[in-house]
């Protein structure tokens, strides 16, 4: 009873081919035609935990069938991880058998719209290229924007679901995300995120801070290969040695090296290893 109750309420949500409705995911069968038939099971999983802790946060797009059934057309692994994370429902666009040019009318209707926030846009322009399996230019010229905005948009739905939620609710504008686009460090791109919430960072410092990321990478990697080449030479001074020698290094080269010894004949155990010629 508690099931047909929901159906109906599924079917009065339905207004438009471009309105979002909550579905019932037992009544979704997975597509036939799929051409995707493996997952990445690391990105499933992380997947799963936004899921259980932020939900669905780009709807599925699905089309209707009989007796409040619905065939998946796009969005598989957001079905099968809202499945794993439990979820009952899922915000899904439902389409009509031949609603095609309606469909895609209401959506470039929509983006023009000047309430919509860059999520609901760039999710927007996301079904678009997805359903009716356009470039990016060719929809740049559907909706009269140029491809550069269109990628800038999409670039959006790959940021941390934390971050596409503030960009929904306004609490960071479309210059701050496209400036944490600009961090490649996903940890390093949420600390940042933090700090434009707390200390109320404008586009230009973000801006920076993103650009020290980037010119800072080449310099740490520089300094992991610097300390893998001295953990080398260390053991090998430790085993040649038969003591545990310690390096000391600042960042700019200069240090030490020590070698421990544990009486005066340990000492002069050391020493004549290292008076040994062509040693």
């Amino acid at each position: 009873m508690i099931d047909i109750n929901e159906d109906q309420q599924e079917r009065s949500l339905v207004h438009s081919p471009s309105a979002v409705s909550e579905i019932l995911l037992k009544n979704i069968a997975v597509n036939p035609f799929q051409p995707r038939s493996s997952f990445d099971e690391e990105s499933m999983k992380e997947l799963v935990m936004s899921v259980e802790e932020h939900g669905i946060i780009q709807p599925i797009t699905v089309r209707r069938g009989a007796d409040n059934s619905y065939q998946l057309i796009s969005g598989e692994r957001r079905v099968r991880a809202a499945e794993k994370a439990g979820l009952k429902r899922i915000p899904a666009f439902v389409r009509e058998a031949g609603d095609e040019n309606m469909l895609e009318l209401a959506l470039v209707e929509n983006i023009q719209r000047e309430d919509l926030d860059a999520i609901e846009v760039a999710i927007s322009y996301a079904r678009l290229i997805e359903e009716f399996e356009l470039t990016q230019e060719e929809l740049g010229d559907r909706v009269g924007k140029k491809r550069a905005t269109i990628a800038n948009y999409l670039r959006l739905l790959n940021l941390p679901v934390e971050i596409q939620t503030a960009i929904r609710e306004k609490r960071i504008s479309m210059g701050h995300a496209r400036a944490l686009l600009g961090i490649e460090d996903s940890e390093y791109q949420l600390e940042v995120f933090s700090r434009i919430l707390s200390q109320d960072l404008s586009v230009r410092q973000v801006e920076g801070l993103a650009k020290k990321s980037r010119n800072a990478q080449p310099e740490r990697e520089t300094q992991e290969e610097i300390r893998s080449d001295y953990e080398d030479l260390r053991e090998h001074l430790s085993h040649y040695c038969g003591a545990t020698i310690e390096f000391k290094r600042s960042n700019k080269g200069s240090g030490r090296i020590v070698i421990p010894f544990k009486s005066d004949e340990d000492l002069q155990r050391i020493v004549s290893i290292l008076d040994k010629p062509g040693k």
